[in-house]
Formats: structure tokens, sequence, C-alpha cells
């Protein structure tokens, strides 16, 4: 089987590509950076949209974002499309997935490791976002990936993350990029990633 081709969308604010990337290499995938600037041309079996601050967040998290190239361009529909915290929060603000992700329910920034439900069990990710308190008046049960134990940013049925099958996108709030080593201290992040590689 070949390896599976992965493009990482970077912005400039972005700090979560490197991270991403090494998380798509302990899985031996063909990983490579796309810049926001331009039009994704190329065929890719993954595309991640890292966490960070995309544009400092100027003006509300992700909405200069989905203005790019990168964005715009996206093949919905043929790669899977995975965000990850501002990715998340980018492809909510592009109206490829339904919803907003709006300021925490204590308007803080939250940082920590987070229990997470996650395919019938519970696992532990980072967290770390200001923005993370997901709103949806439409959700449906079957678009909800995962939930928070402890809802620490107030989100409507503790989502943590949601997967729009029928477009093949996925976002989420959690960082599972930041616990895929042992020598970080945690390692449930790859089946986060096991899972999206089953998505393929």
């Amino acid at each position: 089987m070949s390896k599976l081709k992965v493009g990482i969308i970077v912005f400039l604010g972005t700090n979560c590509e490197q991270d991403t990337k090494r998380a798509c290499e302990f899985f031996g995938w063909d990983t490579e950076y796309i810049w926001q600037n331009d039009k994704i041309e190329k065929n890719y079996d993954i595309i991640f949209i890292p966490g960070g601050f995309s544009y400092g967040d100027h003006i509300s998290a992700g909405r200069i974002a989905k203005l790019s190239n990168a964005i715009k361009s996206l093949p919905v529909g043929k790669s899977l499309i995975v965000g990850i915290c501002n990715g998340f929060q980018i492809l909510c603000e592009s109206k490829l997935l339904p919803g907003a992700l709006i300021d925490n329910q204590n308007i803080k920034f939250i940082s920590k490791v987070s229990e997470i439900n996650f395919q019938g069990e519970g696992i532990f990710l980072p967290i770390a976002h200001h923005q993370g308190n997901y709103t949806c008046q439409d959700i449906v049960e079957n678009e909800i990936l995962m939930t928070y134990k402890n809802n620490e940013n107030g989100s409507d049925k503790s989502i943590a993350g949601i997967y729009d099958r029928k477009n093949k996108i996925i976002g989420m709030m959690p960082h599972p990029e930041r616990a895929i080593y042992q020598e970080l201290g945690l390692t449930d992040g790859r089946k986060v990633f096991e899972f999206v590689k089953n998505q393929i």
C-alpha cells in the first residue's frame, strides 16, 4: 500500500504545523506544507488545517483565514479535511462546518489536558483556546465526533469535535498532534490519527 499523501496548510500565525507534521510522520505518511496563498492543485488523501492564531485572530478567530486561496480551493468531498483548534474555527467561519466557536464560557484562555469521550472510550488530549465554545442550533448526533467529559468551555452538548461524513470534513478543538510521543507524556492522540487514517 502506498503512503498516505498529506498536506498541512500554514497561515501567518499558525503555530502547530510542525507538531502536526511530526505526528503524520510518526505514522509514516508523506507530508508537506501548503502556504496560505497557494491554490490547492495537488491530490492529497488528507489536508490538515492546524492550530495557532491565523492572522493573529484579528477581528475573530479564523475570519480572515477563510478568505485565503488555500481555503477557497479546498477539495471538499475528495480529500479528507481535518481542522484542529484554529483549523476548526476556520472551517466554521468558512461555513464548511455548521455552527460557530465563540468565547469560552468563563471568558478565559484555557490550556490544560482534558478528558475526552472519543469512540466509546475516555482519552486525554491537550486543549488550548479562548474561542472554543462550540454553539450550533441544529447539530445532529451522528455529526458529533467527540465530547468533553467536563465541559470546560461551555460548548453545546459538551461538543469537542464534529464530523461531516458526507463532505469528509472533521473539526476538533483538542490537539491530538500534541499527544503522540511517549516522551511528552501523552499518547492518546495516536487513536485520533488512527481514526482519521481509517476514514480514507
